[in-house]
């Protein structure tokens, strides 16, 4: 059975190219590049390097870019940064659609005394910006809201969001995970302070990650202990996982047009045909603008595990909209914020595409998904109903 892989927004196949960039510092190049000897002096200019091709990628310095483990400590270093920097603040502002990184973050600090405001979204998963605005004030430290959500692939207008923010003394966050590498950013012309990214998103390996500090914004390490990361970031340097990630990012920056041209096509073509050949559907944030590799379609009366694990049986590996909670199956936050209705949100699957998709992939999910939601509904008393109108 042939693999078909649209799950690229969990993780992504890591570039063998990025690969071979990282194979000789595991066994033959493994020198730590603290050392001030020869062999560890080789490793440094090699972090360098990536260092300058992540840089790159994100229209930023070198010095600003901070090699961390994930995404997640990322967006968690920012947060308790500004914390620790306004410590007579206690106000956070973040949008109820983030990802768990952020939105656990911030939850557990409210029961720790912290003003924690969540915005709203509007039904395609859009923000007011006219609410942010009202919302800052003297006592907010920071702000911190995604530039593309992983589920919708909805992108927040976060250039304004940032300046408004900027304007009223606060520092500016976003988990840009989704977003880079997919669209362009310039963060010379930007008034964002810190930005967060994953290399596993990008067809870098598992286990590396960046936080960009814009250079001049007052930040507080979260691991301390040796100088690594101009002392941003204690601990030896996960060189090789470095290494690939930057590679990665170059090879990002190459195939930026790909993503906005031939993967867009894709996906537009998957989307126009998923919804011209099964009824009662709708495109979660399809009102908005999106990421180009991603597609969120709700289906009425089925439930999204039913239909990944028929995809599944063929081969097809998608993720679904929603999650056991409790031993209940609950709606993903995310589709709950944008008010999607319920008789949707359970049926709602989401493929995320990357630059290896073909259009034999596409034609795979096009000729497989009608039957088995047919299947499925036959097989619901809501959707028999349906059926025999």
């Amino acid at each position: 059975m042939r693999e078909i892989y649209l799950d690229n927004n969990a993780t992504t196949k890591v570039d063998e190219r990025v690969f071979e960039e990282m194979r000789p510092y595991f066994c033959e190049l493994y020198g730590n590049p603290s050392s001030m000897h020869f062999f560890g002096g080789q490793v440094q200019k090699k972090v360098d390097e990536a260092r300058a091709r992540v840089a790159s990628l994100l229209g930023a310095l070198p010095d600003e870019i901070v090699f961390t483990a994930c995404g997640t400590e990322s967006d968690n270093a920012a947060i308790r940064s500004a914390l620790e920097v306004f410590p007579e603040k206690r106000h956070i502002i973040t949008s109820r659609v983030e990802h768990p990184a952020v939105l656990t973050q911030c939850r557990n600090l409210s029961k720790r005394g912290y003003r924690v405001t969540e915005l709203n979204v509007d039904g395609n998963g859009q923000l007011d910006l006219n609410e942010l605005e009202r919302l800052v004030d003297e006592d907010t430290a920071i702000v911190s809201l995604m530039y593309a959500n992983n589920e919708t692939g909805v992108i927040f207008p976060i250039e304004e969001a940032a300046k408004i923010v900027k304007k009223k003394g606060a520092l500016f966050h976003t988990d840009a995970v989704q977003a880079v590498g997919k669209i362009p950013l310039n963060m010379a012309e930007s008034a964002i302070d810190m930005l967060s990214l994953s290399g596993h998103k990008l067809h870098a390996p598992k286990g590396v990650g960046v936080l960009y500090v814009r250079r001049g914004t007052p930040f507080r390490p979260m691991l301390v202990g040796g100088h690594q990361e101009r002392g941003r970031r204690a601990g030896t340097e996960n060189t090789a996982s470095i290494i690939a990630m930057g590679k990665a990012c170059q090879l990002a920056e190459q195939y930026m047009a790909d993503e906005a041209g031939r993967v867009r096509e894709m996906r537009d073509r998957l989307e126009r045909e998923l919804t011209a050949l099964i009824p009662n559907t709708r495109i979660n944030g399809g009102g908005t603008e999106r990421l180009p590799n991603t597609l969120s379609i709700a289906m009425e009366f089925v439930e999204g595990e039913g239909i990944l694990l028929l995809l599944s049986e063929k081969g097809i590996c998608a993720s679904s909209g929603s999650a056991c909670t409790s031993g209940s199956l609950e709606p993903s936050h995310v589709l709950r914020a944008m008010g999607v209705p319920f008789t949707c949100a359970h049926g709602s699957i989401r493929f995320s595409l990357s630059r290896f998709t073909t259009d034999d992939d596409i034609d795979a999910v096009i000729e497989a998904l009608p039957p088995i939601i047919a299947r499925l509904r036959a097989m619901s008393p809501f959707g028999r109903e349906f059926l025999n109108k």
